[in-house]
C-alpha cells in the first residue's frame, strides 16, 4: 500500500524507509528464572517487555542511543479503520472546500490498510452516503444489496423461524453485505487521493504529552529488540509524530485508549464497557446452495439461555459462491470451561447451517472482540489534545450488530469539530494540544446518540432469569412498541473479567472432535488467518505478574485463557522438572482480538503492540 507522492519528501517517511531496511535477526531466546513463594519449582520468566521491565533499569541498555526523530502535523490519526479514514477524508474535504493547507497523517499497525479489519459485515450506508454521495461512481466495493432476511431460534436439531418485522433492529432492508477489509482498503485509496499521508506497518506504541498534560502526539514502536528484552545490533528507535489534535481510532479495547481512560479519568461517569468475541470464516460453497443477498441470523443452540450470543451467515455476490459466517459470544459468560471457538465449530453442524456448508471449502478465518456496552458505557471522548472515535469508545449498535456506520460518522463529526480550530490563525505553538469539546456536543446532537439511546436497554435486558428469551420478549414489547422511549435505563452486569465462576462450581463442557469437513481444529484455523510476528521479539501479551496465571487462573478457574483465546496463544504445559505447570505464550499466533486483555479474571494480561506489520493478514474479512 503506497503513500501519496506529495509525502515522499517528508522526513518522517524517509525515517520510515530507513526502518524498513532493518532486518530482524533470529536469536535463541534467553530465559531468566523466578521462584514462586509457594513452590520450589524454578520457572522461565514469561514477560520481558519494556513496559513491565523498564530499560533504564536494565544494564543491557546502557549506552544505547534512545533519541527519537520527531515530525509535526496538524492532525495525527491512530488507526486506519472506518473511523480513522473517515475522519482523515472529511478533514481533507473541508480543507479542499475552503482552500486551506492541512497536513493529516495516519498510522496503522497492519502491513496494509484493511489487513487487520474484521467484521460480519452487513453495512448500513447512511454515513457513507454523507461522506461520498457518489460512492457508486467511485467504485466502492458494495456489491451485494440485502435481498432476504432470516432470523431463527435454534434448538439442537430444529429451527424456529422468527418474523422480521419492520422497525426491528435486525431488519436489513437497504443494507449491503460487504467484505469490510476491502471496503476499508477502498477508503484508504480515497484518503490517499485527497492527500492524506498514510503510514501502514507502524504501530502507535506510546502517547506523548506536553508539559501541561495535554496530548502532544504519539510515538511509533521500536524495532530490533530480542525476545529476552535486550537490544539487537539492528535496534532502531521509533519516531514521534506531534499534532495539534490526535485522534485515537484503534478499534475495540485500544491499547492507547486504555491509558487515556486512566490519564484523563474518561470513564468516571459511565459503566464499565462490556464486550463479545466474534469469530468468522469465509467459505466457497456449492453454487446450487448460493443465495446472493441472503442474510441469516440465529440465537440459541449451542449456547444455553444464560449465555449471550448468536450467529450470522451472509451470502456474498463477489463473482463466486462465497458465504461469510460467524459466531458471537458475549464475554460476560460465567462458565470458565466455555470455548467460543469450539461453540462456533459445533454450531456449523446444526442441520440448518450444515446444509449450506456441506461440500464447500473454508478459505479464511479470523476473530475480533467487539464492544457491546452501548449508550451506558460511552466514556468522555474529548480531552486536551485528543479525541476518541469509532469502536475505541464503543459506538456499536449491538441489536443491529453494526458499528461501521456509527464509527464512520463519529470520525466525520470529529473532523468537522477539529477543522475550524486547527486552521484558525493562532500565535500558539503549531503543536499545542487543543481541547475541542464541540465534538462531544455534536455527537449528542447526532443520529448516533439517538440510535444508541433507543436500543440502550436491549443488551442489558438479557440479565434476567429467562436470559435470552426474557431479552427477546423485552425487545418485542418495549423496543418495538416504544422505540426505546421507556423512562428507565437498565444496567449491565459489570466487568466481563469479574463474571467467571470458579471451575469447581461449573460443569466441564464436552465438545465433539472436529470432522475436518464442517468443523476444524484451532491451529489449522489460525493458519488461515495469515497471522505472523517476528519471532525474536518480546511477547506483546505481557503479564503484570508472571506468577499469577498458575497461582490464580489455573488454580481457581482451570486456565480459562487456553479456551477463550481464539488463536491458541495460551497453553498450560508441564514444567521440565515434572512438578507442576507453567503458562506458555505463543505470541506469534496472536490475531490481535484483545479477548485475553478483556476476559482474564485476574486482569493480569496487558496487550501491547508488537513490532509493526505483525498480526493477521486478512483478505477482505
Amino acid at each position: 500500500y503506497s503513500v501519496t507522492k506529495s509525502s515522499l519528501e517528508c522526513p518522517f517517511l524517509l525515517c520510515i524507509r530507513a526502518l524498513k531496511t532493518v532486518q530482524a535477526e533470529h536469536a535463541p531466546p534467553q530465559h531468566y528464572t523466578w521462584r514462586r513463594n509457594c513452590s520450589s519449582a524454578v520457572m522461565p520468566r514469561i514477560t520481558s517487555h519494556y513496559t513491565i521491565f523498564p530499560r533504564d533499569k536494565d544494564p543491557r541498555w546502557e549506552g544505547v542511543e534512545m533519541e527519537r526523530f520527531a515530525d509535526e502535523a496538524d492532525v495525527v490519526i491512530v488507526g486506519g479503520g472506518p473511523a480513522g479514514l473517515s475522519a482523515a477524508i472529511r478533514l481533507k474535504q473541508l480543507a479542499k472546500e475552503q482552500e486551506k493547507e492541512l497536513r493529516v497523517c495516519l498510522v496503522e499497525k497492519a502491513s496494509q490498510i484493511g489487513a487487520h479489519t474484521l467484521s460480519g459485515a452487513c453495512l448500513e450506508p447512511s454515513a457513507l452516503n454523507e461522506l461520498f454521495p457518489d460512492w457508486k461512481e467511485r467504485g466502492a466495493p458494495l456489491n451485494t444489496p440485502v435481498t432476504e432476511d432470516l432470523f431463527s431460534i435454534l434448538t439442537e436439531k430444529y429451527r424456529i423461524p422468527v418474523p422480521m418485522l419492520p422497525g426491528l433492529p435486525m431488519n436489513n432492508h437497504g443494507n449491503y453485505i460487504v467484505r469490510l477489509g476491502h471496503f476499508v482498503h477502498w477508503l484508504g485509496e480515497q484518503a490517499e487521493e485527497l492527500g492524506v499521508e498514510i503510514y501502514p506497518g507502524y504501530a502507535a506504541a506510546e502517547v506523548l504529552f506536553h508539559e501541561d498534560g495535554s496530548v502532544k502526539g504519539i510515538a511509533t514502536n521500536d524495532v530490533g529488540i530480542a525476545k529476552d528484552g535486550s537490544p539487537k545490533d539492528v535496534f532502531e528507535r521509533g519516531m514521534e509524530l506531534h499534532a495539534k489534535v490526535t485522534l485515537f481510532g484503534e478499534g475495540c479495547h485500544g491499547h492507547l485508549a486504555k491509558q487515556l481512560y486512566r490519564q484523563f479519568n474518561l470513564r468516571e461517569n459511565c459503566e464499565p464497557q462490556t464486550y463479545a468475541i466474534g469469530l468468522k470464516e469465509l467459505w466457497v460453497i456449492d453454487e446450487k446452495k448460493w443465495r446472493p443477498g441472503r442474510v441469516e441470523h440465529s440465537v440459541g443452540w449451542p449456547l444455553n439461555r444464560n449465555t449471550y450470543g448468536g450467529s450470522f451467515l451472509y451470502h456474498l455476490n463477489e463473482g463466486e459462491p462465497l458465504v461469510a459466517l460467524g459466531f458471537v459470544v458475549g464475554l460476560d459468560y460465567t462458565n470458565p470451561y466455555l470455548s467460543p471457538f469450539r461453540e462456533f465449530q459445533r454450531w456449523k453442524h446444526h442441520p440448518f447451517v450444515a446444509k449450506t456448508l456441506e461440500g464447500g471449502d473454508r478459505i479464511a478465518y479470523g476473530a475480533r472482540a467487539l464492544n457491546e456496552g452501548g449508550y451506558q458505557c460511552l466514556p468522555k471522548v474529548t480531552f486536551p489534545g485528543g479525541m476518541l472515535i469509532g469502536c475505541s469508545p464503543g459506538f456499536m449498535n449491538v441489536p443491529k450488530i453494526k458499528g461501521t456506520h456509527t464509527a464512520m460518522k463519529s470520525g466525520m463529526l470529529a473532523a468537522e469539530a477539529i477543522f475550524p480550530k486547527v486552521t484558525a490563525e493562532d500565535p500558539a505553538s503549531k503543536t499545542a494540544g487543543l481541547h475541542i469539546p464541540e465534538y462531544e456536543d455534536n455527537l449528542k446532537k447526532s443520529w448516533i446518540w439517538k440510535e444508541l439511546y433507543a436500543v440502550r436497554n436491549i443488551r442489558p435486558s438479557f440479565h434476567n432469569y429467562f436470559g435470552l428469551y426474557g431479552g427477546m420478549v423485552y425487545t418485542g414489547v418495549f423496543y418495538w412498541i416504544l422505540r426505546g422511549k421507556e423512562p428507565w435505563t437498565l444496567k449491565h452486569a459489570g466487568l466481563d473479567s469479574a463474571q467467571l465462576k470458579p471451575a469447581k462450581e461449573c460443569t466441564p463442557i464436552e465438545y465433539p472432535k472436529p470432522d475436518g469437513k464442517l468443523s476444524f481444529d484451532l491451529l489449522s484455523s489460525v493458519a488461515l488467518s495469515g497471522t505472523n510476528h517476528e519471532g525474536d521479539q518480546p511477547p506483546h501479551l505481557t503479564l503484570k505478574d508472571d506468577s499469577i496465571p498458575v497461582a490464580n487462573n489455573l488454580a481457581i478457574y482451570d486456565g480459562p485463557e487456553q479456551r477463550f483465546c481464539p488463536a491458541g496463544v495460551y497453553e498450560y504445559v508441564p514444567l521440565e522438572t515434572g512438578e507442576g505447570m507453567r503458562l506458555q505464550i505463543n505470541a506469534q499466533n496472536c490475531v490481535h482480538c484483545k479477548t485475553c486483555d478483556i476476559k482474564d479474571p485476574s486482569q493480569n494480561i496487558n496487550w501491547v503492540v508488537p513490532e509493526g506489520s505483525g498480526g493477521p493478514a486478512y483478505n477482505g474479512l
